[in-house]
């Protein structure tokens, strides 16, 4: 069962890739994304059992070794979060836009998975990484009150890391922005 989502992030990609393969040999998990992201780092999320990604994020940390920028571990994520990452999320438009951005890619998915748990909001992606400068944000949708809701409480996650980069709540946006979200 996928109730915890954990990942590493280093500044080497080459130990990225041996720090993911050290992840996949040790817990039984799956992997959701193992790829060089912007400013020359790699990234790697796995899913799985909460002990099982546990496991493996303690083993790709260790792999990782001085190239280690961030790791965390999400017991019991919120399953909008799965969907967000794959950027499969269907809405029909849009009530209230927030958008929450970080500097690391680990320190958005805690802030996006505080914000879906905080407020009634929809996530609808979690872009990381590319074509960012190694930054990563989040997109959510729902009324004004739940977004302002979700997007303090995402960002207070972000901020306690001292990665937020900006929170913005657009109440009624033009629906021309939907399609340069998704």
């Amino acid at each position: 069962m996928l109730n915890a989502i954990g990942g590493v992030e280093l500044s080497s990609v080459a130990k990225g890739m041996e720090a993911a393969d050290a992840m996949l040999k040790t817990s039984n998990i799956k992997l959701i994304l193992s790829r060089s992201i912007c400013a020359g780092k790699y990234i790697a999320l796995i899913a799985g059992d909460v002990g099982d990604v546990n496991a493996a994020v303690e083993a790709g940390s260790a792999k990782a070794a001085h190239s280690l920028v961030d790791s965390f571990v999400i017991p019991n994520i919120h399953p909008e979060v799965f969907p967000a990452i794959e950027g499969i999320t269907v809405v029909d438009g849009l009530e209230a836009l927030g958008i929450i951005e970080a500097f690391s890619v680990a320190a958005l998915i805690e802030a996006a998975d505080a914000a879906v748990k905080a407020g009634n909001v929809k996530l609808l992606e979690i872009r990381l990484a590319m074509a960012l400068g190694g930054k990563a944000f989040v997109t959510m949708t729902g009324s004004v009150a739940a977004v302002e809701t979700a997007v303090a409480a995402g960002a207070a996650v972000a901020g306690k890391k001292g990665l937020l980069v900006e929170k913005v709540v657009i109440p009624q946006p033009r629906q021309e922005l939907l399609r340069e979200i998704i």
